[in-house]
């Protein structure tokens, strides 16, 4: 039975960037007390290795054993009540596939639907909405004429800076031309 409803995986597809860890569940709906899961993989196409690979499965007496010619610290299958967990640590591109549980009955074998993995260097970046900013205006101000009451005969010497004037009493005023004031 292929995509039955015994065995339900979740999630049915995930991305995750390569060298990261990733859980996949399978969740049975009948009682296991002393079956066995099985952990496939079908390797993602184009693929001349596009046969059900056997990883690992979990034997309630035995824990997680692994498939011969699998990574054995990269995979781990664990119970947690009703759900088997598939670990993969450190994943790469090439374990991009259709990830499928399976028990074996008598006669029958039975599939989850398969989860697809697929491993990629770099996720997809979703940009950030924009607001219309509005620049700010600049206002240029002339010195305020008030400031120059009672200065009769002051006078202002140019200062290093081209942008600022200095008066005798080391106030700068902040405007370009230099003036003697006087009444």
């Amino acid at each position: 039975l292929h995509g039955s409803s015994v065995l339900q995986q979740t999630p049915a597809y995930i991305k995750v960037q390569t060298n990261k860890m990733v859980m996949l569940s399978c969740e049975a709906k009948i009682s296991l007390s002393n079956m066995r899961i099985y952990w496939l993989r079908q390797r993602q196409a184009p693929s001349s290795d596009s046969h059900h690979e056997f990883l690992a499965l979990w034997d309630s007496a035995k824990g997680t054993i692994h498939g011969e010619e699998v990574e054995q610290e990269k995979i781990a299958v664990f119970r947690d009540a009703s759900r088997f967990i598939l670990n993969l640590t450190s994943v790469k591109p090439e374990d991009s596939g259709i990830y499928f549980c399976m028990i074996v009955g008598s006669p029958e074998l039975t599939f989850g639907k398969g989860t697809q993995l697929s491993v990629v260097d770099f996720l997809p970046t979703t940009a950030q909405p924009t607001k219309k900013s509005t620049p700010k205006k600049r206002v240029c101000r002339l010195p305020r004429p008030e400031t120059q009451k009672g200065l009769k005969g002051k006078v202002y010497q140019e200062s290093l800076s081209p942008d600022a004037c200095m008066d005798t009493t080391a106030t700068l005023q902040p405007h370009r031309s230099c003036l003697t004031h006087g009444s």
